[in-house]
């Protein structure tokens, strides 16, 4: 028998909150050059033919110019040699009309992206990945000049909602340095008590269902079901996952690590796939490219 039990869970428009906040960095960009100062630039490297990656670029270089921001892509060929990236990253460094820089990731496996993101000026790490900075984040009453995107925008989601995140209960799925680490320290400094799983926790789906507010950031579609979710729960859904289906237009559909409907019948609030995290990353890459561009002034 079909489950006819309906939606209740409030619908966070990661969509519409990015568009705010890519308005105001564009408000803000306009101020800037009209007093002369310099305007904010951001250089991309990708490396590869990687699709996906392509698509995530074209989508940065688009958002900077609707927001005023000069943006520079750079584009390396997956055999290329490491020495080459870290030539060219040391040469944005130097450069004064370059105040943010990117490397697309994953690139080519001969590469090691930590030895890549390390190069990185931390004066221009707008994607908060350098040591430093995830250093700084780790650490109790610092702050990083530059906290990872999809992390900060998750935070930015939170706080639409009426989550109390002191003292509330949150699990993280994910252990990743570029979502699961960084938001489980966002949370933690929030002074939410937090729990991280992976692939060797037990009984995950108790764990589950004890967290007030719930990010799935592990890339398996639809893993977390509805019975895992606490009533009343916050649920943050990072995943972007296409999933085979013959009546969509492009014999694939988008989507989430979270089973939604399901899901959606039990939690408080909960972000879509898509147009929950996915918008609000490259909106904080843009707050980030600006705040690079003021340190710099």
């Amino acid at each position: 028998m079909a489950n006819t039990e309906k939606s209740t869970a409030t619908i966070l428009d990661g969509k519409a909150l990015a568009k705010n906040i890519r308005e105001e960095v564009a408000g803000k960009v306009t101020i800037r050059m009209k007093r002369g100062l310099a305007q904010p630039g951001l250089a991309t490297i990708i490396v590869g033919e990687d699709p996906a990656s392509r698509v995530y670029v074209r989508s940065k270089h688009k958002a900077c110019e609707e927001a005023g921001i000069q943006s520079f892509a750079h584009e390396i060929p997956a055999n290329a040699a490491q020495d080459e990236v870290l030539d060219l990253i040391q040469k944005l460094n130097e450069q004064s009309d370059i105040h943010g820089i990117l490397v697309q990731l994953p690139v080519s496996k001969h590469m090691d992206e930590a030895t890549l993101i390390s190069a990185i000026s931390i004066m221009k790490d707008v994607d908060g990945l350098h040591p430093e900075n995830v250093g700084l984040l780790a650490q109790k009453g610092r702050q990083p000049l530059f906290a990872p995107a999809t992390p900060s925008g998750i935070m930015r989601l939170l706080k639409e909602t009426d989550l109390r995140m002191e003292g509330a209960n949150a699990v993280v799925l994910g252990r990743s340095n570029i979502v699961g680490l960084p938001i489980a320290l966002m949370m933690l400094d929030a002074n939410a008590t937090v729990t991280m799983c992976h692939s060797r926790t037990r009984d995950l789906a108790a764990v589950c269902k004890r967290a007030d507010v719930l990010v799935a950031a592990v890339g398996k579609p639809e893993f977390v079901r509805g019975d895992w979710v606490k009533p009343g729960a916050v649920v943050i859904d990072v995943g972007v996952n296409r999933v085979d289906d013959e009546n969509a237009k492009r014999g694939y559909r988008l989507a989430g690590d979270v089973a939604f409907e399901e899901a959606s019948r039990v939690a408080r609030a909960i972000t879509p796939v898509p147009g929950g995290v996915g918008p609000m990353t490259i909106a904080m890459l843009l707050e980030n490219t600006l705040r690079a561009a003021e340190f710099a002034d």
